[in-house]
């Protein structure tokens, strides 16, 4: 039976402790779905379809990682796909609070469902896609925390917004 996990997110933008995480649950897994929500609560920089195209071309060279999309309860989506396991990244004590709560949510909903927190590379521990946005829209250079494909959209994305 294959093993197959699910890593949910906005990915607006994916960042490299996105990507780290994408590559060290590879290595764990058969397969793996970098699922980006397709609604969110938050303001996103970059369209849906922007997202998609920049997560998938980000993790390209990742051969047994997939991106698709998915909307409505996580849950569901996972039962869909087949898949067991739900990857979740904590970077610090409050994330991982938030995420308790959610895991221990989504085991009422489905308890044959794990969810499995991992930490990113020290290295990329402090980044998030928030921060890098506010960074890059003040002017400031966000290309050592990005894939080489994101940080060229935001940098044009933010171009585009002061001209």
């Amino acid at each position: 039976m294959e093993r197959i996990a699910i890593y949910p997110g906005t990915f607006d933008p994916l960042t490299l402790g996105h990507y780290d995480l994408a590559l060290r649950s590879a290595g764990i897994f058969d397969h793996i779905v970098l699922a980006v929500a397709e609604s969110t609560p938050k303001s996103t920089l970059f369209s849906l379809d922007e997202r998609l195209a920049l997560t998938r071309d980000a993790v390209a060279g990742i051969e047994n990682v997939e991106v698709d999309t998915f909307n409505g309860l996580l849950i569901d989506y996972l039962r869909s796909r087949g898949a067991r396991v739900l990857i979740r990244g904590v970077r610090a004590f409050t994330d991982f609070e938030y995420e308790f709560q959610m895991a221990l949510i989504n085991r009422k909903l489905d308890p044959e469902i794990e969810t499995l927190f991992m930490m990113p590379n020290e290295t990329n521990s402090y980044i998030s896609s928030s921060r890098i946005k506010e960074v890059a829209a003040l002017g400031g250079n966000v290309a050592r925390f990005l894939p080489d494909n994101v940080a060229s959209a935001v940098k044009a994305k933010y171009s585009k917004d002061v001209s």
